[in-house]
């Protein structure tokens, strides 16, 4: 797994930046807010998001309260983002669209 470079960021980054990911300062990461109607839902998408991240071995730094999920991606050992933050955004982004 390697660092975006460049051109991936323009291609991939790009898009999660217009859909209101946003670049955490002082760090290369993405961070986004999910907000659902309920509990119940927010835990429903922590649980989708869990399994996938199980399945790439990549996980989200993420804090809950009620029905407020925030969620950083970055890659640790890339010391930023790599495809793996591109993937796990694009899949919350789908996945949280169930809920609105």
């Amino acid at each position: 797994m390697a660092k975006l470079t460049a051109e991936e960021r323009n291609e991939q980054v790009k898009p999660l930046l217009d859909a209101g990911w946003s670049m955490v300062n002082g760090r290369d990461a993405l961070y986004k807010e999910f907000i659902f109607e309920n509990f119940n839902q927010a835990f429903s998408f922590m649980t989708a998001v869990a399994l996938l991240a199980e399945k790439m071995n990549h996980h989200p730094e993420w804090f809950n309260v009620y029905n407020k999920v925030q969620v950083t991606m970055s890659t640790h050992d890339v010391g930023g983002l790599s495809a793996k933050d591109v993937k796990a955004a694009n899949f919350m982004d789908e996945t949280f669209k169930r809920y609105v």
